[in-house]
């Protein structure tokens, strides 16, 4: 047997140990000089409060944070993409609702031009006050907030503006100062605001308890913006979507859907459509067709809308030009052919060409003197072109 006195002994070395850390760290703080003692004090109380704070901030729904950050501004312009569909006047709408429940004036801009038969309705039916501009120094306020779209393009100087926030749906690297929501997996932006409105109670105007009224003329264009990007939720859906209109539906004014929904329909358009039925280039599954020059660009996408309705066709590129540009839009329901990819394969190696999009849809822009031969290229034509799209949704380039 051990010696029991010296395991008491050793059972009473711990205690001491302790005491005389304690002893020691207590030394060392009063030794400290007053002024330094206090800058670690307040040091430690900011550390926690700002780690109290940031929890707070990341655990509020996207909503919250969103409205929380127009809170801090008197007023924002709210800037769409250029030509704006009504997916980003939809939520454009959306901002500026949020905005004026916190008291924060909003003015929703736009690049370019509307001129779409569809996007024309919209905004009449739904009376919406939107101002045109060409350069940056055009935009209401230097807060700007972007919608459906992470990049500002369109304007003189739009590489300089930064905006506070980003809300969209579309792929790109563009970021807010304050805040940014970018899901790329939803068929529409306007889906993503039907879900803040959510997150801060909004409600219809025959409920109570909400934190403002969903009015009817905000329901119904949420509700067609969603459907407008989704080719009435047939095409690039998520669940999110489904769930929105669904929370929708009871709001939405009948009347005004059926407006926006069936527009007159200008000759010029369908003449375009017209072009591409019978001038249209199939090989294999896939179609390609110029329909020449063009005064009306909207009626391009509407001509590939067209165009996939064929049967046997199952991805097609519609282009034509305006103003020494080619527009291209593209359709796709072969999970072979990512469109937005293959438009942006197409064109890669043509100085001032651009192109992108979803798997579904997608579209560019081609100079048509850059594509001639202007920079460092050799330059080709336009049948030369069209083997190349052809060869892009094949998977060849």
């Amino acid at each position: 047997m051990g010696d029991p006195g010296a395991g008491s002994t050793g059972a009473a070395v711990e205690p001491i140990a302790t005491v005389s850390v304690v002893d020691e760290a207590i030394e060392m703080a009063t030794s400290l000089e007053p002024l330094v003692l206090s800058l670690l004090v307040l040091a430690l109380v900011a550390l926690v409060l700002g780690g109290w704070w940031l929890i707070r901030w990341f655990r509020r729904p996207p909503g919250a944070r969103f409205r929380r950050v127009l809170e801090g501004y008197e007023e924002v312009s709210v800037l769409m993409h250029p030509n704006p569909d009504p997916d980003a006047m939809a939520c454009a709408m959306a901002v500026a609702a949020i905005a004026d429940a916190v008291g924060t004036d909003a003015t929703l801009q736009y690049a370019g031009e509307i001129r779409h038969q569809e996007n024309r309705a919209f905004r009449t039916v739904l009376d919406l006050d939107l101002e045109s501009l060409e350069s940056s120094s055009e935009l209401a306020t230097d807060a700007v907030v972007l919608v459906d779209h992470n990049t500002p393009r369109g304007f003189t100087g739009a590489q300089t503006v930064e905006p506070i926030a980003v809300v969209d749906h579309h792929p790109g690297n563009g970021t807010g100062t304050e805040f940014t929501d970018v899901r790329t997996e939803y068929g529409a932006a306007a889906t993503i605001f039907v879900e803040y409105l959510q997150d801060i109670g909004a409600t219809s105007p025959d409920e109570d308890g909400g934190a403002f009224d969903l009015t009817p003329e905000l329901a119904t264009g949420l509700l067609y913006g969603v459907q407008a990007d989704t080719n009435h939720l047939t095409n690039g859906c998520s669940q999110a979507e489904f769930d929105a209109c669904a929370s929708l539906y009871d709001g939405i004014d009948e009347d005004l859907l059926d407006r926006i929904a069936n527009p007159q329909v200008s000759d010029d358009v369908l003449q375009i459509k017209a072009t591409a039925i019978t001038e249209k280039r199939v090989e294999g599954s896939f179609a390609v067709c110029d329909v020449g020059t063009v005064s009306n660009t909207d009626a391009i996408p509407q001509a590939a809308d067209e165009l996939m309705h064929l049967e046997g066709v199952t991805a097609v590129v519609v282009y034509g030009e305006n103003d020494g540009t080619l527009h291209l839009s593209g359709r796709s329901r072969d999970d072979r052919v990512h469109m937005g990819e293959t438009l942006r394969h197409a064109v890669s190696d043509i100085p001032m060409a651009n192109a992108g999009g979803h798997a579904r849809m997608g579209g560019g822009q081609v100079s048509v003197e850059h594509m001639r031969g202007i920079g460092p290229s050799d330059g080709i034509d336009r049948a030369e072109f069209e083997e190349r799209l052809f060869s892009a949704m094949a998977g060849e380039r």
